[in-house]
């Protein structure tokens, strides 16, 4: 089970971090993983981070502004986002896979609430 928090509206500029919180299975075993959604559009990837945290893999539109970080003692994922623009406005999902290097959703198990993102110009 996931649960994201730490969604909300900020300006554009401005940053903000994600927090995925997971229960189950041991939280090591997955590679963890971020969607977002905007109204209207496809759930598209965002970024995910290996088993043990050594390896990340970032959508171009986040790269250099977005980092994806893993405690394993915590059993919780993060998505730093700096640097926001409106185009990044969407609901974010935290996910789950057994698989790192996939970009599709269907490659992912299991999946949180979601948290709402909003960018104002």
């Amino acid at each position: 089970q996931l649960s994201e928090s730490g969604g909300g509206l900020v300006q554009a500029g401005g940053s903000l971090r994600l927090s995925c919180a997971a229960s189950g299975p041991p939280f090591s075993s997955y590679v963890m993983g971020w969607f977002r959604q905007a109204p209207g559009k496809e759930r598209n990837f965002v970024a995910a981070i290996s088993w043990g945290g050594d390896s990340s893999d970032y959508a171009d539109s986040v790269k250099g502004r977005f980092t994806i970080s893993r405690d394993n003692t915590k059993n919780t994922a993060y998505l730093q986002m700096n640097s926001l623009k409106p185009e990044d406005t969407a609901v974010y999902y935290c996910t789950a896979s057994r698989i790192f290097g996939v970009r599709t959703a269907n490659g992912y198990d299991s999946w949180g609430q979601g948290t709402q993102v909003t960018v104002s110009s």
